[in-house]
């Protein structure tokens, strides 16, 4: 699957999983349940999925030690509220909340879907459908002679200004994607634009998530692509947007599979130890770039660029230390990948990502990376193409690689 194409449908963490379970059934690998008995192989490749939005995968070398690169397979957007929709004049609007931290006027006038997954009743019990509205919806925004000070500063409630514009007329918004009985649905208003290439050069991939699909899109193919020495992992998880705190967002759900894994290979205690003690994780989320019209906003001494590299991130919110950023960097220069350091202006906080919950649960060694990117959390996002092969290169390197304990690593 190209990555426009995987970008364009993966509208919620519902499609991205569904999308990735595409990816790794077609490149042979087999699918577990957690709770039944795996019977695993060396040299064999498994995936587990858990609430149809998160997705683990993992291949199996001769060394007892873990490879783990993370993502999150969810993205800013507006998460209806049931069925109901709100009476707007002589119009119908859905009723939605914020879900994530998104950068909301820039969703205004854009075309977006409903999309996510209906659950159904049905003779057996409960079905799972997934959605996608075949109609798009909008929501508009206020003339500018209207809202004269729009441009200067704009002000948005999201109760009554992200509201996406439904129908004119009688409408119900359950039965506009299914005839079945709808009892409960987990539903999102997201942009539906297709990526496109900028740049004179086309140097530039604009779409709706890239934070953090293209982590998710790189793991998995890198997961294809490494010849893994140890236990490679990838894990993609849903939720991060929201703070990680659920079944499928916890990297809970990880520590299961490993778990899975430890149990089938027989590994004893000391050996289990043994392999997250020596393995490290990549925490693998995108990163802010310098912004050209406000280069003030980022660190004057470590501004990143899009297209110069894999960014190495450092802040009491991302996981890195001495240790993980100086392993990384030795597998890079191993390799000949370019990296550079991010570092936040010292006044602004920035976001958080799968790296301390990942270290506090495992406790193992954690490095946060990612790409360079421009507008993140907005309803479209601009990044570097050269970044993303360095990455999908980066990241085959770091699961085809042999982790030596603190001192020293080899690769393949």
């Amino acid at each position: 699957m190209e990555l426009k194409d995987f970008l364009d449908s993966s509208y919620t963490a519902y499609h991205t999983t569904a999308n990735a379970c595409e990816i790794l059934k077609e490149e042979g690998f087999v699918r577990l349940t957690l709770g039944d008995s795996w019977k695993l192989e060396r040299g064999g490749s498994y995936f587990v999925t858990r609430n149809g939005s998160s997705v683990v995968a993992f291949c199996l070398g001769q060394s007892n030690v873990f490879n783990i690169v993370v993502s999150h397979t969810d993205s800013p957007s507006f998460k209806i509220k049931g069925n109901r929709l709100v009476e707007s004049e002589s119009l119908k609007r859905i009723n939605t909340e914020k879900y994530g931290g998104g950068l909301l006027y820039s969703y205004f006038d854009r075309k977006m879907k409903v999309a996510g997954r209906l659950l159904t009743e049905t003779a057996d019990g409960v079905e799972q459908q997934l959605v996608v509205s075949d109609y798009n919806v909008v929501i508009p925004s206020l003339a500018i002679h209207l809202n004269r000070e729009a441009n200067e500063k704009p002000f948005l409630k999201p109760q009554s200004d992200t509201l996406p514009l439904f129908a004119q007329g009688e409408a119900d918004l359950y039965a506009s994607l299914t005839e079945d009985n709808v009892l409960d649905a987990d539903l999102y208003v997201t942009p539906a634009t297709e990526a496109f290439s900028s740049g004179l050069h086309n140097e530039f991939l604009c779409s709706a998530r890239l934070d953090n699909l293209t982590s998710v899109y790189n793991s998995l193919y890198a997961l294809v692509d490494a010849e893994p020495q140890g236990l490679a992992v990838v894990a993609c998880l849903d939720n991060e947007e929201t703070g990680s705190g659920t079944r499928q967002g916890t990297p809970g759900f990880l520590k299961q599979v490993l778990d899975g894994i430890i149990d089938a290979l027989d590994l004893t205690r000391t050996e289990s130890t043994y392999a997250t003690e020596n393995g490290m994780v990549l925490s693998v989320d995108n990163g802010h770039a310098a912004h050209p019209a406000h280069p003030e906003k980022h660190d004057p001494l470590y501004k990143c660029h899009m297209n110069e590299g894999i960014i190495v991130k450092h802040h009491v919110n991302y996981a890195t230390d001495g240790l993980s950023a100086a392993v990384f960097k030795r597998l890079m220069d191993l390799v000949g990948l370019p990296y550079q350091d991010l570092y936040n202006n010292s006044e602004l906080s920035g976001g958080s990502t799968l790296g301390l919950v990942t270290a506090r649960e495992l406790g193992m060694k954690v490095c946060d990376i990612g790409i360079a990117q421009l507008a993140m959390h907005s309803a479209c996002e601009t990044c570097g193409c050269e970044d993303l092969e360095t990455m999908h290169k980066a990241l085959t390197a770091f699961l085809s690689c042999t982790l030596a304990g603190v001192d020293g690593i080899t690769v393949k």
